[in-house]
C-alpha cells in the first residue's frame, strides 16, 4: 500500500507541470554514443510517449553519427572530419541518408510500441528544409536557410510526435547532411518552442571535466564566451552550446543539455523542481 501511495503522490506533484506545459512544444535532440543502448533509448522514448499522452507536444530531431561511421567502415571506407564535421561526398551522403532513414523508422516504431503516436519527417520527401552548402571542403554538408513548419505543426496538433531526420535540400534539389544540434535548434525556432532539450552522453557542462560534482546546473548566456575561452566548454560541447545560444537568441524560452543515460531524465527535467543537467537561459 505504501508503494501505491508514493506513486499517487508522484502523480499529484507532476500535475502543475503537466498543466503548465500542456499544449506547448518541446523539441528534443536525440543523440550521443551512450544513447545507442537499448535501455537508454527505451527510457527516453517512453518519456516522450508519456509527454505526448498528457497533452504536451514533443518533437524529436535525431542524429546518427556513430552508426554512420560504423556503416562507412563496414563498406571499407574511412570517415574524415573537419572541425568536427563529417566530410560528405555523394557516396557518403547516400550512406548517411540510408542510416538516418533506418534510424528514423526504428524510433517511430518504438514510440508506437509505448502507445505514442509518431510520424516520420523526411525533408527529402517533405521538402520543408532549405539549405545551402556550408563549404566546398565539407561537400554535402548544409547550413539551414529556412524551415517550413506547417506540416510539423499539423502533426503536433493532431497528437503525433514528429521524428525528424537532419537532412535538407538546396535550391537545385541536392540532398545535404545537417548537424543534428543545429537542426534541432532551427526546428525549435521555427516552431516557437518553449524548450529545446539536447540529449547527450555526458552529465552536462562541467567546470572540471573529471569531476561530475562540478556540474554547472544553470548557465547564463553572458557567461558562455568566457567559459569557451578558458576551455570549460570545449570540443563536442561547443556546437551544443552554440545551438542553445542560437535558439535562445531567436525566441526559444529555455534550453537544456541533459545526460540521456539517466533513467527518465526528460521527465525529471520537465515534471520536477530538482533540475538535472545544465539549463541555459537568457
Amino acid at each position: 500500500m505504501e508503494d501505491l501511495i508514493k506513486k499517487a503522490q508522484i502523480l499529484v506533484e507532476a500535475f502543475p507541470y503537466i498543466e503548465k506545459f500542456k499544449g506547448k512544444i518541446i523539441v528534443i535532440k536525440y543523440g550521443g554514443r551512450a544513447l545507442l543502448s537499448e535501455q537508454a533509448k527505451g527510457n527516453i522514448l517512453e518519456d516522450i510517449a508519456f509527454m505526448s499522452l498528457v497533452g504536451i507536444k514533443p518533437v524529436i530531431v535525431h542524429g546518427g553519427g556513430h552508426k554512420i561511421t560504423e556503416s562507412i567502415a563496414q563498406d571499407g571506407g574511412v570517415s574524415k572530419f573537419v572541425d568536427g564535421k563529417r566530410v560528405t561526398d555523394k557516396k557518403t551522403m547516400q550512406v548517411v541518408y540510408k542510416v538516418l532513414k533506418d534510424m528514423n523508422k526504428d524510433l517511430v516504431q518504438e514510440l508506437i510500441s509505448f502507445r505514442g503516436r509518431a510520424e516520420s519527417v523526411d525533408p527529402k520527401i517533405c521538402k520543408n528544409v532549405r539549405v545551402k552548402q556550408e563549404s566546398k571542403k565539407l561537400g554535402y554538408v548544409g547550413v539551414i536557410e529556412r524551415i517550413k513548419p506547417d506540416g510539423i505543426v499539423k502533426m503536433t496538433d493532431s497528437g503525433f510526435v514528429p521524428v525528424i531526420m537532419p537532412v535538407g535540400l538546396d535550391s537545385k534539389g541536392s540532398l545535404y547532411n545537417i548537424n543534428a544540434d543545429d537542426m534541432a535548434s532551427e526546428v525549435a525556432i521555427s516552431l516557437k518552442a518553449d524548450k529545446l532539450v539536447l540529449l547527450t552522453d555526458v552529465k552536462g557542462i562541467l567546470r572540471e571535466k573529471s569531476d561530475e560534482d562540478s556540474l554547472i546546473s544553470s548557465l547564463h548566456v553572458a557567461e558562455v564566451d568566457e567559459l569557451i575561452k578558458i576551455g570549460v566548454i570545449s570540443s563536442g560541447m561547443i556546437p551544443k552550446v552554440k545551438a542553445c545560444l542560437n535558439a535562445l537568441n531567436r525566441g526559444v524560452k529555455k534550453t537544456h543539455i541533459l545526460d540521456g543515460r539517466v533513467p527518465h531524465v526528460i521527465l525529471l527535467e520537465v515534471f520536477t523542481t530538482a533540475g538535472v543537467g545544465t539549463e541555459m537561459v537568457q
